[in-house]
């Protein structure tokens, strides 16, 4: 039987890109979030670096329909965290380490959750304490060769890099094995200089690479 959660997780997996949104101010990440769902991103994960996160996220959800977009939550490192982000509406929970804690919290409240790492034993470690997929971070270190050689030994790994994944490299990553990726500044850079239509264009680069290399 299929649930809110799977759902969730299978619409990661399907569209195969997470825009990451980080930045100084709530404003630009509302209108970086505006921009990324023009552009066909139905994941987005607002980070907790991002002032005033929780009510980025409680605004977003209550702007965009359910199935519309989901909004996660990002840069989570405890449970306490995670229970605000939770209550503020955020329909997984992304960190850039496994948190036994967390992973208890997301369970009970059946809450997709997506711990980093970085070695075969933290993606062990992940698996087993219930992640539904697996960051692989910091990418732009480990590189679509570290997906490559997870995925020999542990096939059954759900795992999506962030860090490093840009619209000239995210074929060979999907091409490794990332069942998706996450994708922060190479995405949203034109927030920077107040072109919001860049992001809604190369949001929709990246979900049509995507599908290539899929294909392919």
């Amino acid at each position: 039987m299929s649930t809110p959660k799977h759902q969730i997780v299978r619409t990661i997996v399907e569209t195969g890109l997470v825009a990451i949104v980080r930045t100084d101010n709530a404003d630009t990440a509302a209108r970086i979030a505006e921009a990324c769902a023009d552009g066909g991103v139905s994941a987005l994960e607002i980070t907790f670096t991002v002032p005033g996160a929780a009510g980025v996220i409680e605004s977003l959800r209550r702007r965009y329909a359910p199935g519309r977009l989901l909004v996660g939550a990002g840069t989570v490192i405890d449970a306490e965290t995670a229970r605000i982000a939770i209550l503020s509406g955020a329909e997984y929970i992304v960190a850039p380490a496994l948190s036994a804690e967390t992973a208890r919290l997301c369970l009970r409240y059946q809450v997709p959750y997506l711990p980093g790492a970085g070695t075969i034993g933290e993606i062990i470690a992940g698996l087993e304490a219930g992640a539904d997929i697996i960051k692989v971070f910091p990418g732009e270190v480990l590189g679509p060769a570290f997906i490559k050689a997870a995925r020999g030994p542990l096939p059954q790994a759900p795992l999506l890099p962030t860090g490093g994944v840009s619209i000239d490299n995210v074929h060979e990553w999907i091409a490794a094995g990332a069942v998706a990726v996450g994708v922060g500044g190479h995405l949203t850079a034109g927030a920077q200089r107040g072109d919001f239509g860049a992001i809604t264009t190369m949001a929709r680069s990246f979900i049509e690479r995507i599908r290539e290399a899929r294909a392919s």
